[in-house]
């Protein structure tokens, strides 16, 4: 089964770490990422930029809202996601535990794929 592994933080935390300090957290989740690729388990991953260049479309209106942001009132933004390939939850789960031993701080969240289309779109 597909998971997506939704990957929350401080945005203010991680905005102010050093290039230094970023480039080693993303070196540690590259070494989580080849293994997970070479055992062809990983799918798309994706950092985010930050919830200031995000765009919100409200649907409950007709014609849609369009607003500047997120407006999300949480303490940690969503910053990325991975697309992993886990025979089971606990599987998810341990793979959720080596991507946080890569990079401090913040929760990952852990969500079963209903459905899945490839770049390609439809078939």
């Amino acid at each position: 089964m597909l998971y997506a592994i939704l990957c929350y933080h401080s945005e203010d935390v991680v905005g102010s770490w050093s290039r230094a300090e970023d480039d080693a957290v993303m070196a540690r989740l590259e070494a989580v990422e080849r293994k997970l690729a070479a055992a062809g388990r990983l799918g798309p991953v994706a950092r985010l930029l930050p919830t200031t260049a995000a765009t919100t479309v409200r649907k409950d209106r007709d014609p849609p809202l369009v607003l500047d942001g997120p407006f999300a009132e949480t303490k940690e933004q969503l910053l990325g996601f991975f697309i992993v390939e886990c025979a089971t939850l606990d599987e998810a789960i341990a793979t959720a535990r080596e991507l946080a031993a890569a990079n401090p701080g913040g929760a990952y969240e852990l969500r079963p794929i209903a459905l899945y289309r490839p770049a390609g779109g439809p078939t």
